[in-house]
C-alpha cells in the first residue's frame, strides 16, 4: 500500500492529511504558523508538528510516504525556495513537492490538474498552471508591488471613505455609521483624532462593512468593491495571457473570505467579465473544498495516480478542519 501527505501551511495555520492510494483518509494534523516569513524557526516547527501528528494517527512514519506535496503561504520566489527547501528536508522529507498555497487552492477547486486561481482574504494574489504544467503568479506582494485589496488594504479604504465623507471631500457613505459602531466612537471627529494621535491601525474586520453597505446601495462601498472585481479580473487575465490558456477549457477558483463570503456579484460580477473577455471557455468556481485537499490530489498525481471521480466525490466530503463554511457550494 501506497501513502500520501498533503500540508497545507498558512499565516496562521498549518493543516497535514495522509492518504492511502485510493483516497482513504488515514490520519491529520494541525498546528500554528506554517509561513517562513513570519519566522523560519516558527514554520519548521509547525509544519513538522502538523506532518508527526497526521503520521501518528495514521500509524506510520515518515519513510512510508511514497510522497507529500506542501502548499506554503510566502513560497513566492527562488528566494524562499532556498530557504525552505533545506527546512522541509531537515524535518526527514525526501519524496516532496513544494508549491505556495494558491495552487492548492487552485487544485481544490477543481477536477483538472490545471486552471487559474484568485485569493482575496487579508490579501489577494492570483496564479495558475497550464495543460502543460507551466506555472505563473501574478501578483501576492501588496500595493506598492501592483495589487489592490483584501482584507488589508478594504479596510483602510473603508475607513478613508468615512473620513472623506466626513471633511467633505466626498458624498455622505452608509459606511460611517458602522465603522464608528466597530471601533467604538461616537462622532468621526473623536474616531479621527484618536487615530493620529495615538497611530491607530484599522482592523481587518472594517473590511466587512463594505457587503452590508453596498446591499443598500451605498456608492462608495459599490465603488470600492467593483474595484476590487476589477482589480482581480485584471489579474486573472494576466495570468492567463502569460500561460496561453486563452482557447482552453478550465475553471478559475475564487477563494478567500471576500469572495466566498458576503459578495454578491459586487466583486465577482467584474471577474467574470474579465475572465470572458479572455479565455470564453473558462468558468469562474467558488472554493468549497478544504486547500490541503488540493495538496493531497495534489501528491497523488505526483506519483502517477489519477484521481477518480470516486475519489472526488468522497474527499470532497472532508470537513474535518471546516476551512470552508458548509454552505459555500460549488457553483
Amino acid at each position: 500500500m501506497a501513502y500520501y501527505m498533503g500540508i497545507d501551511g498558512g499565516g496562521s495555520k498549518t493543516y497535514a492529511l495522509i492518504c492511502d492510494e485510493q483516497g482513504r483518509i488515514l490520519g491529520k494534523g494541525r498546528s500554528g504558523n506554517g509561513n517562513h516569513q513570519t519566522s523560519v524557526q516558527q514554520a519548521e516547527a509547525s509544519i513538522r508538528e502538523a506532518a508527526f501528528g497526521a503520521l501518528a494517527e495514521a500509524g506510520l512514519r515518515l519513510e512510508h510516504l511514497r510522497h507529500a506535496y506542501l502548499g506554503l503561504a510566502g513560497a513566492d520566489r527562488q528566494t524562499d525556495y532556498n530557504t525552505l527547501h533545506p527546512m522541509i528536508r531537515r524535518i526527514g522529507f525526501t519524496q516532496y513537492t513544494i508549491s505556495g498555497d494558491t495552487m492548492i487552492g487552485l487544485r481544490a477547486g477543481t477536477d483538472r490538474s490545471y486552471g487559474v486561481a484568485l485569493i482575496c482574504g487579508t490579501g489577494t494574489n492570483a496564479a495558475g498552471r497550464n495543460a502543460q504544467g507551466r506555472h505563473f503568479q501574478c501578483g501576492g506582494f501588496d500595493y506598492m508591488y501592483g495589487d489592490f485589496g483584501g482584507g488589508g488594504a478594504l479596510n483602510i479604504e473603508v475607513f478613508r471613505t468615512v473620513i472623506r465623507a466626513w471633511d467633505g471631500r466626498e458624498a455622505p457613505t452608509l459606511l460611517t455609521e458602522p465603522l464608528l459602531r466597530l471601533l467604538g466612537y461616537e462622532q468621526v471627529e473623536d474616531m479621527y483624532d484618536d487615530f493620529l494621535d495615538h497611530g491607530k491601525q484599522v482592523p481587518l474586520d472594517a473590511a466587512r462593512l463594505l457587503f452590508p453597505a453596498a446591499a443598500e446601495g451605498d456608492a462608495a462601498a459599490l465603488a470600492i468593491l467593483n474595484r476590487q472585481g476589477v482589480e482581480l479580473g485584471k489579474a486573472a487575465a494576466a495570468v492567463i495571457h502569460r500561460l496561453g490558456m486563452e482557447n482552453d477549457e478550465f475553471n478559475v477558483v475564487l477563494a478567500g473570505s471576500l469572495l466566498t463570503r458576503g459578495d454578491r456579484g459586487w466583486i465577482r460580477g467584474p471577474i467574470e467579465q474579465a475572465v470572458h473577455e479572455a479565455a470564453p471557455e473558462a468558468a469562474v468556481v467558488t472554493l468549497s473544498t478544504e486547500p490541503v485537499i488540493g495538496a493531497l490530489w495534489s501528491a497523488l498525481e505526483s506519483d502517477g495516480i489519477t484521481v477518480s471521480q470516486a475519489m472526488y466525490e468522497t474527499m470532497r466530503a472532508y470537513r474535518e478542519f471546516e476551512l470552508i463554511p458548509t454552505t459555500t457550494r460549488q457553483e
